[in-house]
């Protein structure tokens, strides 16, 4: 019997997976931030720690596992990667991968090994590969290197909304009322100085207030159109760049902002934007563990073909509830 492992390791969260040839989960693991970007030893021992839990779960030790991958946030140019290989080399697997994310996203997303996926949780990110095995990646470094969005940006956007609407640079809107009472402030004009006088930044969490106003604010509805838009541009720059605009394949999106939460505020701009490029592109919510996309990379890697039944195993095993 041949064993797997596979590692989705993010910014606030590890997940590890083991799985046998027949897509069988036998052990899981869960470890903190597994992105070397925020802090690399903080990241090791996420890691470590995710996959030791699923190997004890699995009764098997390093040397059998045929193939492991690690599907690493912040896995994104050569600097990144002179950090993680002697990383995980040092876990002892005997044969692994590491590939970004992004790559796992879109391989558990879909049954084909080409196609495009979009990510909008903490940060944004946009990856494709096409049928001749050639990739690109648009985004995935912040504000100043292009991007708009994910949690971190919107929740500044949520709080300096509140901000121009007391001051009387925007109209009204329904986010004052939710941000006061989400931080417990009985006036934007306390919340306004005490942020300064902190050096506080906007909280993660302001950016579901976007989604529980939306439909009856404006204000809440134009900030997801416009992280829609911004999404659809990142895809339809890959799917141009990697000529694949006369192929049919998913896009995967995949990342809480599309997947948990009311993505109907944000979806369909990102579908106006791909249709017209790619007509028989197909819109596609990632509702698996991304881990499961790192099993596929790793079956594929080790030659093994992945079958029918493999993907209804990790289907069945790895759902993620909330999608």
């Amino acid at each position: 019997m041949n064993y797997f492992l596979g590692v989705d390791g993010g910014g606030s969260k590890t997940l590890a997976v083991v799985t046998d040839e027949h897509g069988q989960i036998l052990g899981r693991g869960l470890g903190g931030c597994g992105n070397h970007q925020v802090q690399e030893e903080l990241a090791r021992r996420s890691i470590l720690e995710a996959t030791s839990e699923a190997l004890e779960q699995a009764g098997l030790t390093r040397r059998q596992i045929r193939y492991a991958m690690f599907g690493l946030a912040g896995a994104d140019r050569e600097a990144d990667f002179r950090v993680l290989r002697p990383m995980i080399a040092g876990l002892g697997f005997p044969a692994h991968g590491i590939v970004c994310d992004t790559e796992i996203g879109l391989r558990a997303g879909t049954r084909q090994t080409d196609g495009v996926v979009l990510v909008c949780g903490s940060g944004t990110n946009c990856y494709g590969v096409n049928r001749l095995g050639e990739s690109l990646q648009c985004g995935g470094f912040g504000y100043m290197f292009g991007d708009f969005g994910g949690g971190g940006e919107l929740a500044v956007e949520v709080f300096r909304t509140v901000i121009r609407a007391w001051e009387g640079r925007e109209r009204p809107t329904l986010l004052t009322e939710a941000v006061l009472q989400t931080l417990g402030y009985p006036s934007v004009e306390r919340l306004f100085h005490d942020y300064l006088d902190r050096g506080a930044g906007a909280p993660i969490h302001l950016t579901k207030l976007l989604f529980q106003v939306a439909d009856r604010d404006e204000a809440a509805r134009r900030i997801l159109q416009r992280q829609g838009e911004e999404l659809g541009l990142a895809a339809t720059t890959v799917i141009r760049k990697l000529d694949m605009a006369e192929d049919r394949f998913d896009l995967v999106l995949v990342g809480s902002v599309l997947t948990r939460a009311d993505h109907r505020f944000v979806t369909p701009y990102i579908e106006e934007s791909v249709k017209p490029v790619a007509p028989a592109c197909h819109l596609r919510l990632l509702t698996i563990e991304p881990a499961a996309g790192a099993i596929l990379l790793a079956m594929e890697k080790s030659g093994r073909p992945v079958g029918e039944s493999v993907y209804e195993r990790l289907e069945s095993g790895l759902s993620v509830k909330e999608a």
